[in-house]
């Protein structure tokens, strides 16, 4: 099935150093672009992340430190990514609560800005788990009938990614065409942060979900305990989360004039 598009959505899936948002680098990384005509754009990069690579995370993707000790860095490639994917929604398989809070501490970091306000973010693993309770590799096999040939390639992993989504609009008539539709049936929680240290509240309101505050209102927090806003912005928590707090604390200070 053809994807029912209102702007381009970009698959995209990373090879990192390790799993930690905040202190893991980006090795590889893979875009399938798809306009609302059809038309396909790919493209992959390979990154020096500047540190070593991790054998465990080798055992997983097999880039060694010597693959891309010559290739540039994400600051070098910062500007070109977010070209690709400037003027599109996201789609990945566990995106959500990965690929994209990654690719947006890489961005911030490289100095270009990133958020999501005006993107959707489609995650494939949230509706194939809803669905089935399966890997991608299974759900590949699953949809479309074929061998996961070079898993944990990220090549290989974004275009898998691609063909799954458009087999399971073809397999559920409840799923609807419609990146709106299915980045809302992508998303397992509400947050303001691709962290998850802050959530909405049933009323819209960010709450903190971590710690002593837990629960309560930013806003509320951030006034009665105005060193609490020094500590979070000082302490080792993603960028783009204190980006976010920021912005709150901004968004009240302007309210008050």
């Amino acid at each position: 099935m053809q994807l029912s598009l209102k702007k381009p959505i970009c698959f995209f899936d990373l090879e990192t150093t390790g799993v930690n948002i905040t202190t893991d680098r980006i090795v590889e990384i893979s875009i399938l672009k798809v306009f609302p005509d059809g038309k396909e754009e790919k493209k992959t990069w390979l990154v020096n992340p500047e540190m070593s690579i991790p054998a465990q995370a080798t055992a997983v993707h097999g880039i060694l430190d010597e693959k891309v000790a010559n290739e540039p860095t994400f600051t070098m490639l910062a500007n070109e990514i977010n070209t690709w994917i400037k003027d599109a929604d996201l789609g990945g398989f566990n995106s959500n609560r990965f690929d994209i809070p990654i690719l947006a501490e890489e961005m911030l970091r490289a100095g270009v800005d990133f958020d999501m306000k005006n993107r959707k973010s489609v995650d494939v693993q949230t509706i194939f788990h809803k669905m089935e309770q399966r890997t991608l590799t299974a759900a590949y096999k699953f949809y479309c009938e074929k061998n996961l040939e070079n898993a944990h390639s990220a090549e290989a992993d974004t275009i898998a990614t691609y063909e799954v989504l458009k087999a399971q609009l073809d397999r559920y008539e409840d799923l609807e065409n419609d990146t709106s539709f299915l980045a809302e049936f992508s998303t397992r929680h509400k947050f303001a942060d691709f962290a998850g240290f802050i959530r909405y509240d049933k009323d819209g309101n960010e709450c903190f979900s971590f710690g002593k505050y837990k629960g309560k209102k930013v806003t509320e927090i951030l006034e009665t305990e105005p060193g609490y806003f020094g500590w979070l912005l000082n302490a080792d928590f993603p960028l783009y989360t204190k980006k976010v707090l920021t912005a709150i604390k901004l968004r009240a200070f302007n309210q008050k004039l």
